[in-house]
């Protein structure tokens, strides 16, 4: 049977991650499960982000659902939870974060720009990345939840009101000095053409979808060596809260937070 991928996001941004890994592995299994009783994750705390990822782990185990490997396609869950639920599983699972190192080896200005979440803005991870890989390099942050929003209007009702994303740009005054933009939430490139209409000047905008799908082939394949690629069943659906939208079905579940894996 074709290896089962599951792919994870506070809302549908993550499908932008989901297009990459199809491309990379077109005839693996996929679910997506967004937990969008939370949207958006960029304002929940680190201890509550945890606690929903820790309750996914026990819906995947609990309805037996042969995940081979998990996909957490959200820079706010990826920099602030990855680490600790790791401890918790022996499920390989691949998280994203900004793409701070291509950004810093592409600029030309010396000056990017991180447009994120405020929990990725102002989590110990990214300050890592920056510390790591832009020594030599001004990095503008800018934070959004608005954005977030707008990219879920958008998607499901295929209709963009420029007005209110570049009311919510010019919020974040975004400097000219910058060449390069890191798109540090996975929603964000489905506004991608808009914000660079918006732009006073070129900018080169980035995201790290391509990255991560490579990256997942090789887990997969360190993982499970010997998956096949056939009987590929249908995209499956998951939502914590109700969605009205004709574009998939989508099947409606409830995270529990458990206290279990604090006893392990």
């Amino acid at each position: 049977m074709s290896a089962h991928i599951m792919v994870f996001d506070s809302g549908i941004g993550g499908t932008t991650v989901l297009e990459q890994i199809q491309t990379v592995l077109p005839n693996a299994n996929y679910s997506y499960f967004m937990d969008n009783a939370l949207l958006p994750y960029g304002a929940q705390c680190q201890a509550t982000i945890v606690k929903r990822l820790l309750a996914l782990l026990n819906y995947i185990n609990h309805n037996q659902l042969a995940v081979d490997i998990l996909v957490i396609a959200c820079n706010t869950a990826s920099t602030s939870a990855l680490d600790i639920i790791r401890q918790y599983t022996q499920l390989p699972i691949v998280g994203v974060v900004p793409a701070i190192k291509p950004a810093s080896q592409k600029t030309m200005s010396k000056h990017i720009g991180l447009l994120a979440t405020p929990a990725t803005i102002h989590s110990d991870y990214t300050k890592h990345l920056i510390d790591a890989y832009a020594r030599n390099i001004k990095v503008h942050l800018y934070a959004s939840t608005e954005l977030v929003a707008i990219a879920e209007h958008y998607f499901f009702n295929n209709y963009l009101c420029k007005q209110r994303l570049y009311k919510a740009l010019d919020s974040l005054s975004i400097v000219e000095d910058i060449d390069v933009l890191v798109l540090g939430c996975t929603h964000f490139p489905l506004l991608s053409t808009a914000i660079n209409e918006y732009l006073p000047h070129s900018v080169m905008l980035i995201d790290s979808g391509f990255a991560i799908a490579k990256r997942v082939k090789e887990r997969l394949i360190l993982s499970t060596p010997h998956f096949s690629e056939d009987k590929k069943k249908p995209l499956h659906y998951y939502a914590t809260a109700f969605i009205t939208s004709n574009k998939f079905n989508m099947e409606f579940v409830t995270l529990i937070d458990l206290t279990l894996y604090e006893n392990r």
